[in-house]
């Protein structure tokens, strides 16, 4: 199939969606009025509540969302199943139910105050269901802090040529922040401005890399130390001093890269000469349900419903802008998913001809791992508009958002901590101590390495996420009297899916070949976790069908 004609078909559907399903769950379930009062201006305290500009919000919202997931995500399934299955997914799984989740799961929240979605369980469904979920994303936010700072670390050190721009960026969105916010310069003026400044550290950052003079160990030491110290301050920070305007000027590296990559293809239109079915399993394990869980952001992500409650939910000025950040975001991740699907079936080669073999795909995999694959693949199919810095900039734009996620999730994690300790530990209702909270065991288990014992089981977990977050929906619109098929059916193909994948990877660990009873047990519970809160649901769920039934 010609790559090109995947483009073009990716573009439109995904438009559609927006034009057509997009208002749809918007009129129906929504019905978004600009002049309710959202909680950035009821509760505007200048630091986690503050209204924002709707494309610097969305800036924030798909930084925050976006980065390695949807890459990674799309290239691991590729490479297990094919990538018939994978775009199939890809497209209605992005459409129909993660651009859903993302974009309810904002607004049921600024419906509630600006609380998180855990929290907003124990009004829809119940207290006991609500520390269950608590406490479960409390766990995973700590160890995607953990993970997320680790690799931060290995990514200075390994590709000095990213620590300029990694870190120029902060003064520059700081600067950026008080001129929209404080001075009122035009947003287009500060725009131009602060990206020529992030083009200039980019280029600097590739003419000046910097590599400290140390052994290993304790190179990755002091980076590690300052990128953690750097999201424990940024965690606290007013939100427009640092927060907005630097993942919006970084969202800005993502679109063009983006763009640059829908054009290229469109000009160098590769033939996709990856398979496209491999057959119903893989070492990865059956099609169903692991291709669900691998493709993850690029379909569906419980972690976009943190954000989407957390942060998101505390800085929409307005709610007609809600559909645009929440639902339009979400496709713009799955344009990208396909972008990455793209760039290793089309831009490398799966049977590399002789003399040919750099750009064979398994090969650079072995080589340098999925990120090295997506940037020589896309390098390749950009080559028509950059040339030989094709592979850099794809590379670039995928560590951009290295530090992005970083204090995010701190702060994600300290609204959480608040909200559920809070209440008996009134100490924890302070962001220093809440944000040292997720900070300290992030640290630990990020410094030592030992997050590496259960992180094979995030996928899983996240996908768990986002099939308690849409239980959570369906409960809150059976409250309101909405239609809840938008959200019930999606619910219930992530339960059994993400309880298949559980049953199917806590059998692999207890009685595989080289059986891991750490994972083993952690299927275990997480499935038990599933089956209890479902559990708490099943009134509500009963519920809906009978509210479906007499709500058009």
């Amino acid at each position: 199939m010609n790559s090109a004609l995947l483009i073009v078909i990716a573009i439109a559907w995904f438009w559609a969606a927006y034009k057509w399903y997009g208002t749809k769950v918007e009129n129906k379930l929504v019905s978004p009025n600009d002049d309710l009062s959202t909680p950035a201006l009821a509760k505007n305290d200048g630091v986690d509540f503050y209204p924002s500009k709707a494309m610097i919000l969305f800036g924030h919202h798909f930084s925050s969302i976006a980065g390695a997931g949807p890459i990674l995500g799309p290239i691991a399934a590729v490479a297990a199943f094919g990538w018939g299955g994978t775009i199939l997914w890809i497209f209605l799984g992005t459409a129909f139910l993660g651009a859903v989740h993302d974009y309810l799961s904002l607004m049921i929240s600024v419906r509630h105050e600006g609380k998180s979605i855990p929290e907003i369980a124990q009004t829809v469904i119940g207290k006991r269901a609500r520390n269950l979920f608590s406490i479960f994303v409390l766990i995973t936010l700590i160890l995607v802090v953990a993970v997320f700072g680790f690799v931060a670390a290995k990514t200075l050190m390994s590709t000095p040529q990213v620590i300029i721009p990694t870190f120029g960026l902060i003064p520059v969105a700081m600067i950026f922040g008080y001129m929209v916010y404080k001075k009122n310069t035009p947003l287009t003026i500060s725009t131009i401005v602060a990206l020529a400044s992030l083009f200039f550290l980019i280029w600097l950052g590739y003419k000046i890399p910097i590599s400290l003079p140390f052994e290993a160990h304790t190179s990755f030491a002091i980076w590690f130390i300052l990128l953690m110290g750097y999201g424990l301050v940024a965690s606290v920070l007013p939100v427009w001093m640092l927060l907005q305007p630097r993942d919006y000027i970084s969202n800005w590296i993502l679109i063009i890269g983006l763009a640059l990559g829908l054009i290229g293809t469109l000009i160098s239109h590769p033939t996709i000469n990856a398979p496209a079915f491999t057959g119903l399993s893989s070492k990865s394990g059956p099609i169903w349900p692991m291709l669900f869980i691998m493709v993850a952001c690029g379909a569906i992500s419980g972690f976009h419903s943190l954000v989407g409650s957390g942060t998101t939910s505390k800085q929409l000025a307005k709610e007609s802008d809600g559909k645009l950040v929440g639902y339009g975001a979400m496709l713009v991740e799955g344009v990208l998913a396909t972008l990455a699907l793209l760039a290793v079936s089309a831009g490398l080669f799966w049977n590399a001809p002789a003399g040919m073999e750099q750009f064979g795909f398994f090969n650079i995999l072995s080589d340098g791992g999925p990120i090295k694959a997506f940037g020589v693949g896309y390098g390749r199919l950009v080559e028509p508009l950059l040339g030989v810095f094709g592979m850099l900039f794809g590379i670039t734009m995928l560590k951009t958002f290295v530090m992005t996620t970083l204090d995010t999730t701190i702060r994600l994690g300290r609204f959480i901590a608040s909200e559920l300790i809070g209440p008996k530990v009134p100490a924890m209702k302070n962001r220093y101590v809440a944000s040292l909270f997720i900070a300290i065991p992030a640290f630990y288990l990020g410094y030592t390495g030992t997050y590496s014992i259960i992180w094979p089981m995030f996928g899983a977990s996240n996908q768990l996420v986002a099939a308690l977050a849409l239980l959570v929906i369906t409960a809150y619109l059976v409250g309101v009297k909405k239609p809840t098929k938008y959200t019930l059916y999606p619910a219930i193909f992530m339960i059994i899916t993400t309880c298949g994948a559980l049953v199917y990877q806590g059998y692999h660990h207890l009685f595989g070949d080289k059986p891991n009873y750490v994972l083993g047990i952690t299927s275990i519970v997480l499935l038990i976790l599933a089956i209890v809160v479902a559990g708490e649901a099943k009134d509500i769920l009963t519920k809906s069908k009978q509210t479906d039934s007499n709500v058009a």
